[in-house]
């Protein structure tokens, strides 16, 4: 069996891994867990729940799941929240290449601040992190810091719930696009 062969192989089998369980999961069950995750965010971080105050809307991943080794991918599913409402449904979808080892769970919330930013997350072929719109990944030194008034990004991000180890160095690629689910 040949490197690339064993590489192509380990990289199904990763991206198999990481998609396992998290597919078809269904509108209440989404939407029920995007606002627990959402709430449970909001008080433990003040900064996100300012934000969540004045956000168009809130995009909330309450569990992604990331392996690798070399090869990496990860996948969740969410809901778009406005007033608390789901609004939309979506999946994350990443992939990764280096130096890397490990898996990983985490949920993440991203605020959108404007409407022009929220339109892009609708635009065909899905919205891709870190093309288009201004996204602000926030860690909590710079959240305690923040006010809604010093916010002037079009999105902010929050990661949150983490478990797991993952470690290493690589390229990623995120994508979220819109899903029906039943």
């Amino acid at each position: 069996m040949t490197i690339k062969t064993l590489g192509a192989l380990l990289a199904g089998t990763v991206l198999a891994l990481v998609c396992h369980g998290s597919l078809a999961a269904s509108a209440a069950d989404l939407s029920r867990d995007a606002n627990a995750a959402l709430k449970k965010l909001y008080a433990t971080v003040p900064a996100a729940k300012a934000l969540g105050s004045t956000a168009q809307a809130v995009l909330v991943f309450p569990k992604v799941t990331k392996a690798g080794l070399g090869v990496g991918g990860q996948f969740g599913e969410g809901a778009l929240l406005q007033n608390g409402k789901a609004v939309g449904y979506y999946k994350t979808t990443g992939a990764s290449v280096g130096l890397q080892a490990g898996a990983q769970q985490f949920g993440y919330a991203m605020f959108f601040q404007n409407a022009n930013a929220l339109a892009q997350l609708n635009k065909a072929g899905g919205f891709e992190v870190g093309v288009g719109p201004t996204v602000v990944v926030l860690d909590e030194g710079k959240a305690k810091t923040m006010t809604t008034t010093t916010a002037k990004d079009d999105i902010y991000a929050f990661i949150f719930g983490q478990s797991g180890l993952m470690a290493g160095l690589g390229i990623q690629g995120n994508k979220i696009t819109k899903i029906d689910p039943n």
